[in-house]
């Protein structure tokens, strides 16, 4: 794995810290982070750690293990993705509105010696602290509304553009997706479980209103519709531009004796500029 993280970071510089983020990913060498999902989940294309004002150029995965046949990770050609998305009405009510994202995170210590049903990440571990004062200092310096909820649930809020300038293209790129709402645990285990109003996150339009059941398969679909495969082999690695193309993947089911294990390394960071007028 760190053989490959030295290749990955040819190009990835100035690697971060998974703090503040969502997922909860392990640590499997320094800088070097699991996926962080049950692998039979459906994981909906996005970009990473679009939900918190410091967000990361680039991703790049390595392929340490993979099975006989598919385990493949999928990235949607993101240019294509927003001129699909702003053609429809939509698009245009995400332009216009933004987006907030509502996020839920649990407290470590009440799961002691308990199954831990209806979970998805601890506040310990995606603030890395143990200090509650510390864990809404860190939310807040993200950008992030916060506060404690009941058994001591981090609940934080945070409203911005669904879109974000790219310097490289000069203009302006989805950067939001279904990943962040309640269907992102239609098939997570302890999780889905749950009806859609009491899971972990939840993704609705800047002004608080709904999605429609409509919208969120056309956000769905939309990705879906522009995405590309990468075939993996062991050794290989990969560098996703976090602007240009979202990532995701189906489901992997695996058969007796088989494993899949990718590495994840975060990439630079960058404070959102949102949109610009002109960028369109």
């Amino acid at each position: 794995m760190q053989a490959m993280r030295l290749i990955a970071t040819q190009v990835l510089k100035n690697e971060r810290q998974y703090e503040g983020g969502a997922n909860p990913r392990k640590t499997l060498q320094p800088n070097v982070y699991e996926v962080g999902a049950p692998l039979e989940a459906w994981l909906h294309y996005h970009h990473e750690m679009a939900y918190i004002g410091s967000s990361t150029t680039m991703v790049s995965f390595m392929c340490n293990k993979i099975p006989a046949e598919g385990g493949y990770t999928f990235v949607s050609d993101n240019v294509a993705a927003t001129e699909s998305i702003l053609a429809t009405p939509f698009g245009q009510k995400l332009k216009e509105l933004g987006i907030c994202y509502h996020r839920d995170l649990t407290d470590r210590d009440s799961f002691i010696d308990r199954v831990e049903y209806g979970v998805y990440n601890h506040w310990q571990q995606s603030m890395l602290t143990d200090d509650q004062d510390q864990a809404i200092a860190e939310a807040r310096s993200r950008g992030l509304t916060a506060e404690w909820g009941e058994d001591r649930k981090l609940k934080t809020r945070y409203t911005i553009s669904a879109f974000e300038y790219f310097p490289q293209v000069d203009r302006n790129l989805l950067y939001s997706s279904m990943a962040d709402d309640g269907a992102w645990f239609d098939t997570w285990p302890l999780v889905q479980h749950l009806p859609p109003e009491d899971r972990p996150l939840k993704l609705t339009f800047g002004d608080l209103t709904e999605m429609t059941r409509e919208e969120k398969q056309l956000f769905i679909d939309i990705y879906d519709r522009h995405g590309i495969p990468i075939p993996w082999k062991v050794g290989d690695v990969a560098l996703i531009c976090n602007y240009r193309f979202a990532h995701g993947r189906p489901g992997i089911h695996l058969k007796e004796g088989e494993d899949r294990e990718l590495g994840v390394l975060i990439g630079e960071s960058f404070n959102r500029l949102q949109t610009f007028e002109d960028k369109w």
